[in-house]
């Protein structure tokens, strides 16, 4: 059987885990793009699903093959949905998970409220100018702890703690994460249409 090549318009390495681990069965074959030479793509939009179909299009566009883009973040109560669009950068350029975690510890510091929640956007068209692209969300809530905790996953995942298990996301293993995680969530979603549709 051939497997059907789609771009994934990210190269994080556990993102890149994740999507191969969960599309495989369907006989997709998921090729990150800096593999083809795709550029990272800006982001401008103040929304998730905008901004993960600008970049399934940029790469649908550069490569000529399906392309499969996600965005994704965590949204804090006590800060206003913050960082949200804005999480992989929330302390700037270049992108560091660390540093984003120690603006997100002193900026809920004050606050009492600690609950948030991890939101993904997913988009999936079979070419740039798809007019019908699939599209699949998810969401994870939990709560944003005073250190991290765990050595697993990446991103917020070690302050991100699963009041179900009480541990975090970095201490619960990538079968437990892709049963519970909004990419798990959104990515069976858009399994699920992938099923009832033709690339």
């Amino acid at each position: 059987m051939t497997m059907q090549k789609i771009v994934l318009a990210s190269n994080n390495a556990g993102k890149i885990r994740e999507f191969r681990h969960l599309l495989a069965p369907l006989g997709l074959e998921i090729i990150p793009q800096g593999e083809l030479n795709v550029p990272e793509c800006d982001e401008p939009f103040g929304t998730f699903i905008e901004n993960a179909l600008r970049k399934a299009r940029h790469a649908s566009r550069i490569t000529g093959l399906p392309a499969l883009a996600d965005d994704s973040g965590i949204c804090v109560h006590a800060l206003g949905g913050a960082p949200g669009v804005y999480s992989a950068r929330f302390a700037g350029e270049p992108k560091s998970d660390a540093r984003n975690n120690e603006k997100l510890l002193a900026e809920i510091a004050n606050h009492t409220d600690r609950s948030a929640y991890y939101y993904a956007a997913l988009v999936l068209v079979r070419s740039e100018a798809d007019p019908q692209p699939l599209i699949a969300d998810g969401t994870c809530a939990g709560t944003i702890i005073e250190a991290p905790r765990g050595d697993g996953g990446f991103g917020y995942d070690p302050l991100f703690l699963l009041p179900q298990y009480d541990r975090t996301v970095a201490e619960i293993s990538a079968d437990e994460k892709a049963a519970i995680s909004h990419r798990g969530r959104a990515l069976r979603q858009l399994v699920d249409k992938l099923r009832e549709t033709q690339l």
